[in-house]
């Protein structure tokens, strides 16, 4: 259960293409902020995904994962050339598969593998049709298995990429977009697997060409023909509407918070991580937030940019175990007598504080976005460090 959203620069207050993703997953499992830098491989070498061995390509990208800890995908993240992807778990008529990658393998390859959003579109797309995808989306859980739904950004542009098994259709977002736990690519899309229509019609799934709708005729349970804004997919995207022309990264962190629907989800599912990207073109700096905690309405985003070096990242996963020494596993013992969604007073106390943590940090990012001009590249990045570095200590100090 995730919500990832996307606003392009023409939906935008400054111009810049803003990402945002809460991950929805197993209240227990800890989701680290990684990173892995640009790495040259050896002709042959194979790479361990989470269930399969894939070959290795020459040359893979840095990249800043939210990574849950067992695995060797990731639930969303960002590479150095701005290529940024979030994947929800969709449900299908296609039969589910005990092994293959996972999606979650899949958006790491994306990113690892891509330069720009079409690049990583065509690994994965390559990739899912190859190697297929399958296997439990859960550690020590069987049979929790499902199909994958992505949104795939860089600076100029974003696609959204639906999948049923190795069946895949894509939809080019033309303003602002969001996908939560549905299909949502009505029609024939913008690009499809060669042959998904004969399939569909061979599957009795539709009577015809005419008569191909890949969200309605590939989704089980159905869907309804448009979500209300009483449900995650509904408020989404009437978040993103009301709000077009006027979204930067500090209201898409408001939009991730939001509890009426549950968007910020509590509970046996909840929000275990969540990023927010700004996405600039040209010379400009991306700016990256995670927030390396679970639940972001008790957490603390902390700024990250390329190259991340000097930045408080975790080495990739997989890991063999939890940590209880880990940052997300001390938070979320810290937030325990805060995590219903009750308004009481010790709680709203508790946040007021984190807002004003927070906002300091926001403050200081806009600082410095307001003298970018008159500033080197090399005194942005050492200034944005300086602040990760805060955010970071002034994060550890609520949970010590």
């Amino acid at each position: 259960m995730c919500d990832t959203f996307l606003a392009l620069a023409n939906s935008t207050k400054n111009g810049e293409v803003i990402f945002g993703k809460n991950s929805d997953r197993p209240q227990s499992e800890a989701q680290l902020v990684t990173y892995s830098p640009r790495t040259k491989h050896t002709i042959g070498e194979e790479l361990k995904c989470t269930y399969i061995s894939i070959p290795q390509v020459k040359d893979t990208s840095a990249v800043l994962l939210s990574q849950p800890w067992w695995m060797y995908g990731a639930e969303m993240g960002v590479n150095e050339y701005g290529v940024t992807i979030g994947n929800e778990a969709v449900f299908t008529k296609e039969p589910l598969r005990d092994t293959g990658l996972l999606g979650m393998d899949l958006l790491r390859l994306g990113l690892e593998r891509g330069k720009t959003a079409k690049e990583s579109l065509t690994v994965i797309t390559n990739l899912l049709e190859k190697y297929g995808q399958g296997g439990s989306c859960a550690v020590g859980t069987q049979g929790w298995t499902y199909h994958n739904s992505y949104i795939i950004a860089d600076p100029k542009e974003g696609y959204v990429l639906d999948t049923a098994d190795k069946w895949w259709i894509v939809e080019k977002i033309q303003d602002v977009r969001s996908i939560s736990n549905n299909l949502s690519i009505r029609g024939k899309g913008d690009l499809r697997k060669k042959g998904i229509i004969q399939h569909a019609i061979e599957s009795r799934y539709c009577k015809d060409d005419n008569d191909f709708d890949f969200a309605q005729i590939f989704s089980n349970p159905p869907i309804p023909d448009t979500f209300p804004p009483s449900c995650r997919d509904g408020r989404s995207m009437q978040l993103l509407n009301e709000n077009k022309g006027n979204i930067n990264q500090f209201l898409m962190m408001d939009f991730l918070r939001e509890h009426e629907v549950g968007i910020c989800m509590h509970g046996s599912f909840e929000s275990t991580a969540s990023q927010v990207s700004m996405l600039r073109s040209g010379l400009k700096k991306s700016i990256h937030w995670f927030t390396a905690s679970t639940m972001p309405c008790l957490s603390i985003y902390k700024p990250y940019i390329f190259p991340v070096e000097g930045l408080k990242v975790m080495k990739p996963g997989p890991y063999a175990k939890i940590n209880t020494g880990w940052f997300w596993s001390k938070h979320i013992a810290q937030i325990k007598p805060y995590r219903k969604r009750s308004k009481k007073e010790e709680k709203e106390k508790y946040i007021k504080i984190l807002r004003t943590l927070e906002n300091q940090v926001i403050s200081q990012v806009n600082e410095i976005l307001t003298e970018e001009e008159k500033i080197s590249d090399e005194e942005f990045r050492d200034k944005i460090k300086i602040i990760n570095s805060e955010a970071w200590k002034k994060s550890e100090e609520m949970i010590n």
